[in-house]
Parts: structure tokens; sequence; C-alpha cells
């Protein structure tokens, strides 16, 4: 019998250090983050960057129509911070073309023409009225290497809410069928740039 107390005596303390060395290595139940009390974290998407072609201040473009390889050139003379909505905003282009095969015959461009279209994220508005550079001689203007084209359209003011413009061009050539020929073939090119418009 007094074994048995002395077994007793050691055993309950032995039990009562391995109880404390488990809630030590546990943790507390303050400390675990229950499900239905963890508060969301809201996912908050980017801003769309607005598309802007010129904003290095140009670009340059390579289209191609039937024979017809052309190389554009577009920039404004006004810097890009001051592309307001009110503002005129210009656009100026240089235009070159090469034929394949070169047998001598010319390229002409007939007309020229810019249509600006404003929009933002959301909107699209009605488009500007279109504007027109129609070749005043006869077939037009000579627009073979090493002959070029330059113009300036203008972007008139746009919508408060637009936060860039769409600028659509289309460019009618006449391409001469013989060195010597007066019959003429037409290609039309067409080309988009995209310019932002500063609130």
């Amino acid at each position: 019998m007094v074994a048995n107390r002395k077994a007793l005596r050691w055993t309950a303390p032995l039990a009562l250090a391995a109880a404390l060395s488990l809630a030590a290595c546990s943790t507390p139940p303050w400390a675990t983050p229950s499900s239905s009390s963890a508060t969301p974290t809201a996912s908050v998407s980017p801003a769309q960057p607005v598309p802007n072609d010129l904003s290095t201040g140009a670009t340059a473009r390579s289209l191609t129509t039937g024979p017809l390889a052309v190389s554009i050139n577009y920039w404004s003379t006004l810097s890009m911070d001051k592309w307001n909505p009110g503002a005129l905003k210009p656009v100026s282009l240089s235009l070159i073309t090469k034929i394949t095969p070169n047998d001598g015959q010319k390229v002409y461009l007939q007309r020229a023409t810019m249509i600006a279209t404003p929009a933002s994220a959301t909107q699209t508005f009605d488009p500007l009225s279109p504007q027109v550079d129609s070749a005043t001689t006869s077939p037009g203007y000579l627009v073979l290497d090493p002959y070029s084209y330059s113009q300036t359209f203008t972007v008139g003011p746009t919508p408060e809410g637009a936060t860039y413009v769409t600028l659509d061009f289309t460019y009618e050539f006449l391409v001469q069928s013989t060195p010597t020929s007066t019959e003429y073939a037409k290609q039309t090119a067409t080309d988009t740039i995209t310019v932002a418009v500063t609130p």
C-alpha cells in the first residue's frame, strides 16, 4: 500500500508537466482566425491605360495595297498634354510609295480622308466631320519614291467624356498601267491610329 502511494506521488507531477508542455506548444483558440470573422480583401482592378499611338511624339506605319508598299509617318505639333477636349488638335502625316515590279509607271494620290471618332472606355461618340484632301491636279499628287505627300489634318473639339480619338485614314491611289499610258488602276489603303485626349 505504501508503494502505491509513492507511485502516485511521482505519477501526478509527471502528468501535470506533460499537460503543461502540450498546452505551451499548441495555439490558443483566440489566436486562430476563424473563417466567419475574417475580413475579405477587396480586389481592385488596375485602371486601363488610355491608348496613344503618338505617346512618343510620332509613329510610323507600313501598308500594302496591290503592287504598292506605302510608308507613312504620323506626328503632332501639339504636345500630348495639350490634347484637351476643346483644343484644335493637329495631326500631320508624310506618305511615300514604292511599286513592285517597278516598270517606270507613276503612282498618284487622288484623295486622302481622315475621320476622327471620340471615345472612352465605356462609350463611343459620334464621329466628327470627315476631313478630305482631294488632289487639285490630274490625275493626282505624285507619291512614288522619291516624291512624297505631306498634309496636316485637324481634330476639332471632342466631348468632355472622351479620353481618346480613333483616327481612320483612307488613301486612294491611281497607278499608271504602263509608263506611257493614260489609263490607271485604283488602289485604296486604310490605316487607323489612336491618340489620347487629356481631360
